[in-house]
């Protein structure tokens, strides 16, 4: 269950309304760094966490924050569009060079919301949810927490020094610093349910059960065989169990073998036979072939 008391989490204030930057804050909202984005990602993995309820419970807080912060840029979005031109017109009157139209203006802006945000990206692509990410296992999603958090801070760094409107940056930094929380929230989850020393993810899989003979391998797949050495190969290993090892990359297996063609999967009567003998030899061949490898 949800409650709004109808007030913004923080002040929005804009003192030169801008459309253009009215569609930059669009990714802020429902690009693929945004907080549409993080909203969900939060709540669907507190709708599916097992285990001890604070986990749910601090997801659940954290989603519902994120629900103030769409509010928020979309309260500045508006805001950015007061006084915004609704004509080409009107548009070139008051810019004749161009105009906000013709400079930078989302359409759909004027056309579908009448002034008023989307839940699109700056591209006006809408939201789709294929980057939200709830895998059921909580350490899995507290490092994608952290991804998200750490792109979403760089997008509002980025809106931040785009624009001079004193109330926009007073609103970017208060969202910078929830971002700079929510990277240190997800790092301290981490490091609640065991941190380097629980992984590999999901450490429920016995690892004798794995090939471990390249578990802490690092596979080097230049020409020359030079390997990037870095802390990645060599010394102990993140999780503790092991060596950082590193090794040029060699064919373990041979290259693959199908078998030709079935005559009714609509391929080329030359797929059909390995030799790519047409007619019914080749047929004959080719249900040979077939049944040697099934």
């Amino acid at each position: 269950m949800f409650y709004t008391d109808g007030k913004l989490q923080f002040p929005v204030r804009v003192e030169k309304p801008n459309p253009a930057f009215a569609r930059a804050l669009q990714q802020a909202i429902g690009g693929v760094e945004g907080e549409i984005r993080v909203c969900l990602q939060y709540m669907f993995q507190a709708f599916g966490a097992r285990g001890p309820a604070k986990y749910r419970d601090m997801l659940l807080n954290t989603a519902t924050e994120e629900l103030g912060h769409i509010e928020m840029l979309s309260t500045a979005v508006a805001l950015n569009l007061e006084n915004a031109p609704l004509s080409f017109k009107e548009d070139m009157a008051a810019d004749p060079v161009g105009g906000a139209v013709l400079n930078g203006t989302d359409f759909r802006h004027i056309l579908s919301t009448g002034l008023a945000a989307l839940p699109s990206d700056a591209n006006g692509v809408p939201f789709d949810a294929s980057h939200v990410y709830a895998s059921g296992n909580l350490a899995a999603d507290m490092y994608a927490n952290v991804t998200a958090e750490s792109s979403g801070r760089v997008l509002a760094v980025r809106l931040y020094n785009m624009t001079d409107d004193p109330g926009m940056k007073e609103m970017l930094s208060f969202l910078i610093a929830r971002d700079t929380m929510h990277q240190q929230q997800w790092l301290a989850a981490i490091e609640d349910m065991g941190g380097e020393a629980s992984l590999p993810i999901p450490n429920s899989f016995p690892q004798e059960q794995e090939q471990q003979q390249f578990s802490y391998a690092y596979f080097g797949h230049m020409t020359d065989g030079s390997i990037p050495e870095g802390r990645w190969t060599s010394g102990p290993t993140m999780d503790g169990k092991s060596e950082f090892q590193a090794m040029p990359s060699k064919p373990m297996g041979d290259k693959p073998t199908l078998a030709p063609a079935r005559p009714d999967s609509g391929a080329q009567v030359e797929q059909t036979s390995r030799s790519g003998t047409g007619g019914m030899m080749g047929r004959v061949e080719g249900a040979i072939e077939r049944n040697l490898l099934s």
